[in-house]
């Protein structure tokens, strides 16, 4: 009776699971991680997601803690899907970026936008449990789950995130060391078509300048994860929000 009486104790104290959301467009690949999520005590699938739009709404539509998110989507681009998590749940999911991506500007954007952790495929089950083991174990408890106050780690976790960009790199975006693939004086015309009040998407900047609009996206999120330019979303008609861009002041 003493020891039932324990393990009750024991249940009751122990922190809720972690809802987690897997997006991949590879049914092979959501079942093989669906797997490995179902040996992790800590963990609960909430939900899949083959396309970044379908997770959105997952998101905005379900309590999710992480979200398990492949880069390459058949619809948008992971750090797209980012930008759409942060509108729609801001800063309260987690995102750990689980992709073939390996490229610089890739994980550099990821690192930007504060993922919690980036793990490149093909990995072992070992490999993701540690991974994901690892990130419920520096886990801060969300304010709603707890009763006491922040710690100053806590708090100082909140008002810089890990990855942050300095303030300094968005005073001159043109001074900073660019990925590979992009030139100098194409992100010079890029920064000199921006205004700092007035957003807008990248498909009317790539009429503006007569390039691709996939070139020039890939410039404003250079912009964006440097803290050259900041991001908004409007909503269309159907709901499904457009990526805008301003320059920062």
């Amino acid at each position: 009776m003493t020891g039932g009486r324990a393990a009750s104790g024991d249940q009751a104290t122990a922190p809720p699971p972690i809802r987690t959301l897997i997006v991949d467009d590879d049914p092979a690949v959501v079942r093989l991680h669906t797997a490995y999520l179902a040996e992790l005590p800590r963990f609960r699938l909430i939900g899949t997601a083959r396309t970044g739009a379908a997770a959105a709404r997952l998101a905005a539509d379900r309590a999710v803690d992480l979200v398990l998110l492949d880069m390459n989507l058949p619809d948008f681009s992971g750090i797209e899907v980012l930008h759409r998590l942060r509108l729609v749940r801001e800063w309260d999911v987690d995102v750990i970026v689980i992709s073939s991506a390996r490229d610089t500007f890739t994980v550099r954007q990821a690192l930007a936008a504060h993922v919690a952790g980036y793990l490149v495929k093909p990995f072992t089950k070992e490999a993701f449990a540690a991974r994901l083991s690892e990130y419920a174990d520096r886990r801060p408890a969300r304010p709603s789950e707890t009763a006491v106050g922040l710690g100053q780690g806590q708090i100082d976790g909140l008002v810089t995130p890990p990855g942050a960009v300095p303030a300094a790199a968005a005073s001159d975006p043109l001074s900073l060391p660019l990925p590979k693939g992009l030139s100098a004086s194409t992100l010079a015309r890029v920064v000199a078509a921006l205004d700092t009040t007035v957003p807008v998407s990248a498909r009317s900047l790539a009429d503006e300048l007569g390039a691709s609009r996939a070139t020039v996206r890939r410039y404003l999120d250079h912009l964006a994860s440097t803290g050259g330019a900041t991001v908004s979303h409007r909503f269309g008609a159907r709901g499904r929000p457009e990526v805008l861009y301003r320059l920062t002041p």
